[in-house]
C-alpha cells in the first residue's frame, strides 16, 4: 500500500474521541491475540483519550481522509522516565511517544513506522531533537519498529508498578 501521498498528520480533537477509542480498542485485542499482556488492565481507557485531547497530545495520521492511526505525542517530562535502570543517551529536552495505535484497516503496512517517521519531523520543528518511547518487554511489533528506526534501548522504567523497556533516538538537527 502506498499511502504516503495521500496521508495528513493533525491533532486530535474532541470529534474524534469515539474514532481513536475503537482504534485503540482493535489495537487491545491485537496485543491480546498475539499474547502481550500490554493494554490488557483497563489502560489505556477513554478517560486517558479525554485527557490526551484535553492537553493537545493526541495526534492522528489520516490516510485518504480515514483515521489510520492515533498517538500521544507529548513535548513535557515524563515523570515515569526520570529514573531508569539504565541510562539515556542524552539529558536534552525530549518528545515523549505514547499510546500509538494503528486501525485494523491499516495494520501491518507500515502505518506505525511512518508515524514515528513523521513525529521526527514535528519533533525537529520544535527544534526537539530527542525522543524516548517505553514498550512491554513482549510487544513483538513495537520492538521491531523501534529497531528498525535507530532507537537505542537504554534500560527499563517503571509504570503502574511493571518494567517496561525504554528506548531513546537522537535526531539529526
Amino acid at each position: 500500500m502506498d499511502f504516503k501521498e495521500n496521508y495528513s498528520l493533525r491533532k486530535a480533537t474532541t470529534a474524534d474521541q469515539q474514532d481513536i477509542w475503537k482504534i485503540l480498542q482493535q489495537a487491545i485485542e491485537r496485543r491480546k491475540q498475539d499474547g502481550s499482556s500490554q493494554w490488557q488492565n483497563g489502560y489505556p481507557n477513554l478517560e486517558t483519550v479525554q485527557s490526551d485531547i484535553e492537553n493537545n497530545y493526541g495526534y492522528l495520521l489520516e490516510i485518504d481522509g480515514k483515521i489510520a492511526a492515533y498517538a500521544a505525542i507529548i513535548f513535557d517530562i515524563e515523570p515515569a522516565y526520570e529514573e531508569i535502570e539504565g541510562n539515556w543517551l542524552s539529558n536534552e529536552p525530549y518528545v515523549v511517544i505514547h499510546r500509538v495505535a494503528v486501525s485494523n484497516e491499516f495494520a501491518g503496512k507500515g502505518v506505525a513506522t511512518h508515524f514515528f517517521e513523521e513525529i521526527e519531523k514535528i519533533a525537529k520543528a520544535q527544534q526537539v531533537f530527542s525522543i524516548k518511547v517505553d514498550t512491554n518487554f513482549d510487544n513483538i511489533s513495537m520492538l521491531k519498529i523501534l529497531e528498525k528506526l535507530g532507537y537505542t534501548y537504554c534500560g527499563e522504567v517503571y509504570f503502574r508498578g511493571s518494567a517496561r523497556k525504554a528506548f531513546e533516538k537522537i535526531i539529526c538537527r
